[in-house]
């Protein structure tokens, strides 16, 4: 039997802990893939030094598909294609990120949220604003335009009836969720089934 594989999520106050895009897309991968593991929660603050502590270095993306085969997430050598969809979705919803801010720092702890405030300051005007109505109409927009790129396909995935990395998302979710008829909600619960998180 397979020793588990470890994840390593960011700690916060929900219920279940998930929030963070980052290690949600491993998660799917580790659960699509039906691989063990096991998650390890570690404060915002204490990432840098649970890293260092099992000797983990910033490298280049892998994405197992050499050392596990099965069910593959880059089907039919579409990695290069599946990496230009990820980079135009990013380019896409990043311009409309704030609004998720502060509820990122609700769902932190006092420490972490302390933490995530300090490095969120290098990059981004604090106090945040509290009318993000310009963001959420950008973030809408780049969402439509995703939408778009679902309606030219045969089937549910963006590969048409083939799941792939591609179709592993995640969002503000009460606000996304209604958008493109529901689109987006019915994307994440297929996701979730096809990775057996349901």
């Amino acid at each position: 039997m397979m020793l588990p594989l470890v994840l390593y999520d960011i700690l916060s106050e929900l219920p279940g802990n998930n929030w963070s895009a980052n290690p949600a897309k491993p998660r799917f991968v580790l659960s699509y893939k039906e691989l063990p593991f096991v998650t390890i929660w570690v404060e915002y603050s204490d990432i840098s030094i649970a890293m260092k502590s099992i000797g983990a270095k910033p490298s280049k993306r892998r994405n197992g598909s050499d050392t596990y085969p099965e069910k593959p997430i880059f089907p039919n050598n579409s990695e290069p294609m599946i990496r230009a969809f990820d980079s135009a979705y990013m380019s896409l919803i990043l311009p409309g990120f704030k609004p998720m801010l502060p509820r990122t720092i609700e769902i932190l702890s006092p420490a972490s949220a302390k933490f995530f405030i300090g490095t969120l300051s290098v990059d981004v005007p604090l106090p945040l604003d509290v009318n993000f109505d310009a963001e959420w109409k950008l973030l809408e927009k780049g969402y439509n335009t995703a939408y778009e790129w679902y309606q030219k396909t045969d089937g549910k995935w963006i590969m048409g009836d083939t799941f792939s990395y591609a179709d592993i998302i995640d969002d503000e979710w009460a606000r996304i969720s209604s958008w493109n008829g529901g689109k987006w909600a019915k994307v994440l619960e297929d996701v979730e089934k096809e990775c057996n998180l349901a």
